[in-house]
């Protein structure tokens, strides 16, 4: 990179260390720290939780895998079909019931339905696979980062931490929340610009040269269930367990919960869901279609291969940026997956030092309620600093780690999404499932998942989201049945018929995420009829 591209790279920094310090003026409570003081708007909401889920293993990894990766294509589309259900499905249940509560964390309602015992286990869940998480997270984009620009990983792996602990740290979630927008608009400006910037390269050739690669773009796998043959991208696999994985991220991990948390109502809430349903796809499109172009542009100039002998595909993108950018948009680009991997990580640092602090530190020590407000808020931004530096020093012994290191934290993770999101709903829709019956069945379901992580390697792990969920139910059922609940859940029940009235309230968001739904299905079929 030259030196214009590491202006900008310098200016995107001071920027986001800039907004970091000047929102710390406006934190005089937790409230302010954790969730802004619940001023935020719906489209700022919406704007971070679709930034959350772009990385730059999203920028980089997924026009690699559509144009170069042996397997790849178009067929993880399939994955996209369930965001929109599974943001009608939380906007309809989870959202009302958390702003209800008036908490911090979602997970103080697992003490209100089930006890201290269920909170104090998913909670440290949530401490220990957000953490790791977040370093592996770290890691695989520092890799990139550290090619691009040319430093050693470790090297590169400490500046962007604590760039991203420091804005975290002064400014909170707000400071994340904005930080994620200016992200979202550089990596979305960048895909636009090679978009066109590889139109004009291809030019009139486009469908000959992709005519040439049309396995590449078919979408729907039908003929595989991911059922032991080994396929982890079948349309069912797909479908029923991205549901149950976006049902669970986005409504039961604190990292994206806690977004939801910072609006002013359940109604703001439910608006940003709607948005990110709306949104997540066409920028999805933006960034296949840098794949679909890479294609063509590939059939056309065989010799770039040679560009990436001994790498990796993810390098496709980078090389391709480095040698055709104008000086400028280059360092734009370098920006934004500089920006993406610090909000791969910020939004986890917030949320990891608010459950520290509601869901141990208070139950542990009740006298830290009656602390000074600005002394609570510290506090917070101790945590914050501690659970990033935690994440880090992870990332750091992974560089000697092999790779199956990232893949055990990635799969343990999976093992847990159904259970917990089934020990969610039980609470929300059964009065008779006890405490007891909750975590028997969170275990079973993650036991069930390990044995066929084990014993049955050709069942694709998106189906974990769903065999988990549904044995965690079967067993909290049973076990509820013999172990009742003596404990009174009035307020933390919501019957089939609140949800409704809830869904006829917002019939029109109901229309739309159809809507999209829809137009995800026609857009595939499209481009599997064209090519």
């Amino acid at each position: 990179m030259g030196v214009i591209d590491w202006g900008v790279v310098l200016l995107y920094v001071a920027l986001v260390l800039g907004i970091g310090a000047f929102l710390t003026r406006r934190q005089r409570s937790r409230q302010d720290y954790y969730l802004a003081g619940r001023r935020m708007g719906p489209w700022q909401v919406a704007l971070s939780l679709v930034a959350t889920q772009v990385s730059a293993i999203s920028i980089i990894g997924a026009p690699a895998f559509i144009a170069l990766k042996a397997g790849g294509g178009l067929k993880w589309w399939q994955y996209e079909l369930a965001v929109p259900i599974a943001m009608l499905v939380l906007m309809l249940t989870l959202v009302p019931l958390y702003h209800r509560m008036k908490a911090i964390t979602i997970y103080h309602y697992l003490e209100g339905r089930y006890g201290r015992g269920v909170r104090a286990t998913i909670g440290g869940i949530f401490l220990i696979s957000r953490s790791l998480a977040a370093g592996v997270i770290l890691f695989a984009t520092g890799v990139v980062l550290s090619s691009l620009i040319r430093w050693p990983l470790a090297e590169t792996l400490v500046v962007v931490a604590t760039v991203t602990i420091t804005y975290t740290a002064l400014g909170g979630i707000e400071a994340d929340i904005y930080s994620d927008i200016l992200q979202l608009l550089i990596l979305w400006f960048s895909a636009l610009f090679m978009v066109f910037l590889l139109l004009g390269m291809v030019g009139g050739d486009l469908v000959p040269l992709l005519k040439a690669s049309s396995e590449r773009l078919n979408v729907f796998v039908l003929d595989r269930t991911g059922l032991g043959d080994g396929e982890n991208f079948s349309l069912w696999a797909m479908l029923f367990g991205g549901l149950f994985l976006y049902l669970s991220y986005y409504g039961t991990d604190q990292s994206e919960a806690q977004r939801l948390l910072t609006t002013r109502n359940a109604g703001d809430a439910q608006k940003a869901l709607l948005i990110n349903g709306l949104l997540r796809f066409p920028l999805v499109l933006t960034y296949s279609a840098v794949g679909i172009l890479l294609i063509a542009f590939l059939n056309a100039h065989p010799d770039f291969l040679k560009v990436l002998e001994g790498k990796r595909p993810d390098f496709l993108v980078p090389e391709f940026v480095i040698r055709y950018f104008p000086p400028g948009v280059v360092g734009l680009f370098m920006a934004g997956i500089f920006a993406a991997t610090m909000s791969s990580i910020d939004s986890a640092m917030n949320a990891l030092s608010a459950a520290t602090y509601e869901d141990f530190l208070l139950r542990l020590f009740p006298s830290l309620a009656r602390l000074p407000q600005g002394r609570q808020v510290l506090l917070s931004k101790l945590l914050t600093v501690f659970w990033g530096t935690f994440s880090t020093l992870f990332a750091l012994t992974l560089i000697r780690s092999p790779e199956t290191v990232i893949e055990l934290v990635n799969r343990i993770g999976s093992a847990f999404y159904g259970p917990i999101l089934a020990v969610f709903l039980m609470g929300m829709f059964s009065r008779r499932v006890s405490g007891f019956g909750a975590i028997l069945g969170l275990l079973s379901g993650v036991a069930f998942n390990l044995y066929l992580w084990k014993f049955a390697p050709g069942v694709s792990w998106m189906w974990w989201n769903l065999f988990g969920f549904l044995v965690a139910v079967l067993v909290g059922l049973t076990v509820s049945v013999f172990v009742p609940e003596g404990r009174e859940v009035d307020g933390y029940v919501v019957g089939v018929g609140d949800v409704l009235r809830e869904a006829i309230r917002r019939k029109n968001y109901i229309l739309a995420l159809t809507g999209m739904s829809l137009f995800i299905v026609l857009v595939s079929l499209a481009v599997e009829v064209a090519f």
